[in-house]
Protein backbone atom coordinates (compact mmCIF):
# COMPACT_ATOMS: atom_id res chain seq x y z
CA UNK A 1 0.00 0.00 0.00
CA UNK A 2 1.39 3.41 -0.95
CA UNK A 3 0.88 6.57 1.06
CA UNK A 4 0.48 10.11 -0.14
CA UNK A 5 3.06 12.77 0.81
CA UNK A 6 0.93 14.26 3.58
CA UNK A 7 0.25 10.86 5.14
CA UNK A 8 3.94 9.96 4.96
CA UNK A 9 4.90 13.22 6.65
CA UNK A 10 2.37 12.59 9.42
CA UNK A 11 3.68 9.05 9.92
CA UNK A 12 7.23 10.40 10.10
CA UNK A 13 6.24 13.08 12.61
CA UNK A 14 4.50 10.44 14.76
CA UNK A 15 7.60 8.24 14.60
CA UNK A 16 9.83 11.10 15.78
CA UNK A 17 7.43 11.89 18.63
CA UNK A 18 7.47 8.22 19.71
CA UNK A 19 11.29 8.21 19.69
CA UNK A 20 11.31 11.27 21.92
CA UNK A 21 8.68 9.90 24.31
CA UNK A 22 10.79 6.79 24.83
CA UNK A 23 13.90 8.96 25.30
CA UNK A 24 12.13 11.02 27.94
CA UNK A 25 10.88 7.97 29.85
CA UNK A 26 14.45 6.70 30.20
CA UNK A 27 15.68 10.19 31.17
CA UNK A 28 13.16 10.40 34.00
CA UNK A 29 14.77 7.37 35.66
CA UNK A 30 18.04 9.25 36.25
CA UNK A 31 19.17 12.02 38.65
CA UNK A 32 18.73 15.68 37.65
CA UNK A 33 22.45 16.21 37.02
CA UNK A 34 22.52 13.33 34.54
CA UNK A 35 19.34 14.53 32.83
CA UNK A 36 20.83 18.01 32.65
CA UNK A 37 23.64 16.72 30.41
CA UNK A 38 21.45 14.68 28.07
CA UNK A 39 21.62 16.67 24.82
CA UNK A 40 17.98 16.46 23.77
CA UNK A 41 16.95 18.06 27.07
CA UNK A 42 19.04 21.19 26.49
CA UNK A 43 16.39 23.09 24.53
CA UNK A 44 14.54 23.13 21.20
CA UNK A 45 16.12 21.42 18.20
CA UNK A 46 15.35 20.46 14.61
CA UNK A 47 14.79 16.96 13.28
CA UNK A 48 15.53 16.56 9.58
CA UNK A 49 13.75 13.69 7.81
CA UNK A 50 15.68 13.13 4.58
CA UNK A 51 14.57 10.55 2.06
CA UNK A 52 17.21 8.86 -0.08
CA UNK A 53 17.07 5.08 -0.63
CA UNK A 54 16.91 4.97 3.17
CA UNK A 55 15.09 7.41 5.41
CA UNK A 56 17.51 9.45 7.53
CA UNK A 57 16.25 11.02 10.77
CA UNK A 58 18.76 13.57 12.01
CA UNK A 59 18.43 15.81 15.07
CA UNK A 60 20.50 18.98 15.03
CA UNK A 61 20.82 22.44 16.52
CA UNK A 62 22.37 23.81 13.34
CA UNK A 63 20.22 26.76 12.20
CA UNK A 64 18.06 26.12 9.13
CA UNK A 65 16.37 28.85 7.09
CA UNK A 66 12.62 29.24 7.12
CA UNK A 67 10.79 26.78 4.84
CA UNK A 68 10.50 27.97 1.24
CA UNK A 69 8.71 26.64 -1.80
CA UNK A 70 7.74 22.97 -1.35
CA UNK A 71 9.49 22.63 2.04
CA UNK A 72 7.34 21.57 5.00
CA UNK A 73 7.95 21.98 8.75
CA UNK A 74 5.92 20.50 11.62
CA UNK A 75 6.52 21.57 15.23
CA UNK A 76 5.82 19.25 18.16
CA UNK A 77 6.69 18.67 21.81
CA UNK A 78 6.60 16.05 24.56
CA UNK A 79 6.86 17.45 28.08
CA UNK A 80 10.15 19.41 28.13
CA UNK A 81 11.26 18.26 24.67
CA UNK A 82 10.53 20.67 21.81
CA UNK A 83 11.42 20.17 18.16
CA UNK A 84 10.49 20.94 14.57
CA UNK A 85 10.53 18.26 11.86
CA UNK A 86 11.78 19.39 8.44
CA UNK A 87 11.24 17.17 5.39
CA UNK A 88 13.67 16.82 2.49
CA UNK A 89 13.74 14.56 -0.55
CA UNK A 90 15.32 14.84 -4.03
CA UNK A 91 12.44 17.05 -5.18
CA UNK A 92 13.09 19.59 -2.41
CA UNK A 93 16.88 19.10 -2.35
CA UNK A 94 18.19 17.65 -5.65
CA UNK A 95 21.61 16.85 -4.09
CA UNK A 96 19.97 13.98 -2.20
CA UNK A 97 19.14 12.31 -5.51
CA UNK A 98 22.87 12.02 -6.30
CA UNK A 99 23.60 9.86 -3.24
CA UNK A 100 23.96 6.13 -3.90
CA UNK A 101 22.76 3.94 -1.02
CA UNK A 102 22.39 0.68 -2.92
CA UNK A 103 25.04 -1.05 -0.78
CA UNK A 104 24.85 0.82 2.54
CA UNK A 105 23.42 3.96 4.17
CA UNK A 106 25.50 7.04 3.39
CA UNK A 107 24.94 9.11 6.51
CA UNK A 108 27.95 11.37 6.07
CA UNK A 109 26.97 12.22 2.49
CA UNK A 110 23.37 12.90 3.52
CA UNK A 111 24.47 15.31 6.26
CA UNK A 112 26.86 16.97 3.82
CA UNK A 113 24.09 17.45 1.25
CA UNK A 114 21.97 19.05 3.95
CA UNK A 115 24.87 21.23 5.08
CA UNK A 116 24.72 19.94 8.66
CA UNK A 117 27.99 20.33 10.56
CA UNK A 118 26.74 18.88 13.86
CA UNK A 119 24.05 16.43 14.92
CA UNK A 120 22.54 15.17 18.18
CA UNK A 121 21.52 11.84 16.69
CA UNK A 122 21.26 10.19 13.29
CA UNK A 123 18.84 7.29 12.88
CA UNK A 124 18.42 5.31 9.66
CA UNK A 125 15.12 3.65 8.74
CA UNK A 126 15.60 0.98 6.07
CA UNK A 127 13.18 0.57 3.15
CA UNK A 128 10.15 -1.47 4.15
CA UNK A 129 10.63 -0.81 7.88
CA UNK A 130 7.53 0.25 9.76
CA UNK A 131 7.38 3.73 11.22
CA UNK A 132 5.53 2.31 14.21
CA UNK A 133 5.71 2.89 17.92
CA UNK A 134 7.53 -0.38 18.67
CA UNK A 135 10.52 0.41 16.46
CA UNK A 136 10.53 4.04 17.60
CA UNK A 137 10.41 3.02 21.27
CA UNK A 138 13.48 0.83 20.91
CA UNK A 139 15.31 3.58 19.02
CA UNK A 140 14.47 6.25 21.61
CA UNK A 141 15.33 4.08 24.63
CA UNK A 142 18.61 2.99 23.04
CA UNK A 143 19.51 6.58 22.26
CA UNK A 144 18.73 7.73 25.80
CA UNK A 145 20.72 4.89 27.39
CA UNK A 146 23.70 5.72 25.18
CA UNK A 147 23.48 9.40 26.19
CA UNK A 148 23.23 8.49 29.88
CA UNK A 149 26.25 6.18 29.64
CA UNK A 150 28.26 8.90 27.91
CA UNK A 151 27.25 11.54 30.49
CA UNK A 152 28.33 9.29 33.36
CA UNK A 153 31.61 8.38 31.63
CA UNK A 154 32.50 12.01 31.02
CA UNK A 155 31.80 12.86 34.66
CA UNK A 156 34.17 10.09 35.77
CA UNK A 157 36.83 11.19 33.27
CA UNK A 158 36.51 14.76 34.53
CA UNK A 159 36.96 13.62 38.14
CA UNK A 160 40.19 11.78 37.28
CA UNK A 161 41.64 14.28 34.81
CA UNK A 162 42.55 17.05 37.23
CA UNK A 163 43.90 20.11 35.45
CA UNK A 164 42.44 18.94 32.13
CA UNK A 165 38.77 19.45 32.93
CA UNK A 166 38.45 22.08 30.19
CA UNK A 167 39.59 19.58 27.58
CA UNK A 168 37.09 17.05 28.92
CA UNK A 169 34.35 19.67 28.64
CA UNK A 170 35.33 20.27 25.01
CA UNK A 171 35.39 16.54 24.29
CA UNK A 172 31.93 16.12 25.80
CA UNK A 173 30.64 19.04 23.74
CA UNK A 174 32.11 17.47 20.61
CA UNK A 175 30.39 14.19 21.52
CA UNK A 176 26.97 15.84 21.86
CA UNK A 177 27.53 17.64 18.55
CA UNK A 178 28.45 14.43 16.72
CA UNK A 179 32.00 15.63 15.92
CA UNK A 180 33.80 12.28 15.79
CA UNK A 181 37.30 13.38 14.79
CA UNK A 182 37.27 16.29 17.24
CA UNK A 183 36.50 13.87 20.09
CA UNK A 184 39.47 11.68 19.20
CA UNK A 185 41.89 14.60 18.88
CA UNK A 186 40.78 16.02 22.24
CA UNK A 187 41.07 12.56 23.78
CA UNK A 188 44.70 12.44 22.69
CA UNK A 189 45.30 15.78 24.41
CA UNK A 190 43.69 14.52 27.62
CA UNK A 191 45.70 11.26 27.79
CA UNK A 192 48.75 11.79 25.53
CA UNK A 193 50.53 8.82 27.11
CA UNK A 194 47.92 6.24 26.10
CA UNK A 195 48.76 4.19 22.99
CA UNK A 196 45.17 3.04 22.41
CA UNK A 197 43.85 6.60 22.29
CA UNK A 198 46.76 7.69 20.07
CA UNK A 199 45.94 4.91 17.61
CA UNK A 200 42.23 5.76 17.59
CA UNK A 201 43.06 9.42 16.95
CA UNK A 202 44.81 8.48 13.70
CA UNK A 203 41.73 6.75 12.28
CA UNK A 204 39.63 8.51 9.66
CA UNK A 205 36.36 7.73 11.47
CA UNK A 206 37.15 6.59 15.03
CA UNK A 207 34.32 5.02 17.02
CA UNK A 208 33.26 7.66 19.59
CA UNK A 209 32.28 5.08 22.21
CA UNK A 210 35.63 3.31 21.82
CA UNK A 211 37.47 6.63 22.19
CA UNK A 212 35.52 7.53 25.31
CA UNK A 213 36.05 4.12 26.91
CA UNK A 214 39.76 4.26 26.12
CA UNK A 215 40.11 7.66 27.80
CA UNK A 216 38.16 6.41 30.80
CA UNK A 217 40.42 3.36 31.16
CA UNK A 218 43.52 5.54 30.77
CA UNK A 219 42.61 8.08 33.45
CA UNK A 220 41.53 5.33 35.83
CA UNK A 221 44.80 3.51 35.22
CA UNK A 222 46.77 6.70 35.85
CA UNK A 223 44.87 7.26 39.10
CA UNK A 224 45.83 3.73 40.22
CA UNK A 225 49.43 4.33 39.22
CA UNK A 226 49.36 1.72 36.42
CA UNK A 227 52.18 1.85 33.93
Amino acid sequence: MTRGPEEMRRAMADYVAAVHRAYLEVAKQHPPAVRGRMPLLAGPFTVVAAGVQNLHVIATRDPLPAPAGPEVALSDSVDVLEWTVRFYDPVVLPELGLIDERTAPAGVLVRRALGLSTHLYHLVVRPGAELGGHHAGHAGAGLANAHVAAARDFETIRAHARGREGLVDEMEGAAWAGLTRAQALLAREIVPWDDTVTTLATETRPDPAAVRRAVLAAVRGKARGDE
